[in-house]
């Protein structure tokens, strides 16, 4: 069935109109009329093929909050009116190990993201969200607490799962001291989880200008990590130090920051590798980790998390039409803290 989308033609084209095919509900789907599509910085990166690996036209968006219209006849879960939502991925393999310890997003066998993947069930590559609607089987399908603000909820199905995961995982809570690096699409939410979990936070920013922001978000300190002596009063203190920066920047002057047994987690992706003094990880025994998203089940968790602690991302609103000029102004970090596409405006 045809629905209508943005689209990318090719690296160097901005994205513009273009009508899609969805599948049909099988017994197992769901299908979704999309409310609302946060924008994530990697839409950008695909889009212009940064990373490699495009194929076009490709349909970004994974950050996908909706309405159920219509289920399959084995979907248990969801019925027609409510309100679900669908991540960065679509399917996997389910059969791996990863994928029984519901680490879908390392299936061994390549996940099936929400865009720019084989489609298993209709060939060619999956659509992503930047479109009116979408058919997801339920097991890769989410519940969205009522009590939320759709639109605010949206950037949750990537920035809320990419920052949640690794906090969870490496015990942010109450008596550890946990620092975001940050504060954009994901430091934001960071900052949010972290308060929520009970740590104490500190906010690392190079911008005097955001000091005030990261304390209503729920920020305890704010350190500008431009100013040497504000850094070194934090020396081996941290249990947890949390990166979501994107753009080259030096890795040790955190990794000194951590206390015996600390983990700097990198959740950004710079364009270069980063130098690593190794001495900075052998003294006192620090570690450095990755963290990508969640599995379904996590990220239900902390969908859930958001609706019992009312959290949600701060937006700003557009519409379809204004997603090239968003991306502009996401280069240059000019949104507190995240873009959300309004597909009412698509509809029309």
């Amino acid at each position: 069935m045809p629905v209508s989308a943005f689209a990318a033609k090719s690296a160097e084209s901005p994205l513009a109109p273009l009508s899609i095919e969805r599948r049909e509900p099988l017994e197992q789907d769901v299908e979704i009329d999309i409310l609302y599509c946060g924008v994530c910085h990697s839409d950008l990166h695909i889009a212009r093929n940064e990373w490699g690996g495009t194929t076009y036209p490709v349909v970004p968006g994974h950050e996908i909050l909706g309405r159920v219209t219509r289920v399959g006849s084995k979907v248990k879960r969801f019925k027609a009116g409510d309100l679900a939502a669908v991540g960065c991925m679509v399917d996997s393999c389910r059969s791996c190990e990863s994928c029984k310890e519901d680490l879908e997003q390392f299936c061994l066998k390549g996940a099936v993201f929400t865009y720019n993947s084989e489609d298993k069930h209709s060939g060619g590559m999956t659509y992503g969200g930047y479109s009116t609607g979408v058919v997801v089987d339920e097991a890769f399908t989410l519940k969205v607490p009522e009590n939320l603000d759709p639109a605010r909820a949206a950037p949750l199905l990537c920035a809320g799962i990419t920052t949640y995961s690794p906090l969870r995982r490496w015990g942010a809570g109450k008596g550890k001291k946990v620092g975001v690096v940050g504060l954009g699409g994901l430091g934001h939410m960071g900052v949010k989880f972290a308060h929520a979990l009970g740590a104490h936070t500190v906010l690392f920013t190079t911008s005097e200008g955001k000091v005030a922001d990261a304390k209503r978000l729920g920020a305890d300190e704010v350190v500008i990590s431009k100013d040497a002596d504000q850094m070194a009063a934090h020396a081996a203190s941290f249990d947890m130090i949390l990166d979501t920066v994107s753009a080259d920047h030096d890795l040790n002057a955190y990794l000194n920051l951590l206390k015996l047994d600390g983990t700097l987690v990198l959740v950004g992706v710079p364009p270069n590798p980063q130098p690593v003094g190794v001495f900075g990880l052998l003294m006192p025994r620090r570690q450095i980790a990755g963290s990508l998203i969640g599995g379904i089940a996590e990220t239900q968790e902390m969908l859930d998390f958001c609706g019992k602690h009312k959290i949600e991302c701060d937006i700003e609103l557009i519409k379809m039409q204004q997603i090239n000029e968003a991306y502009e102004r996401m280069l240059k970090s000019d949104v507190k803290y995240r873009f959300v596409i309004d597909m009412a405006s698509l509809k029309g």
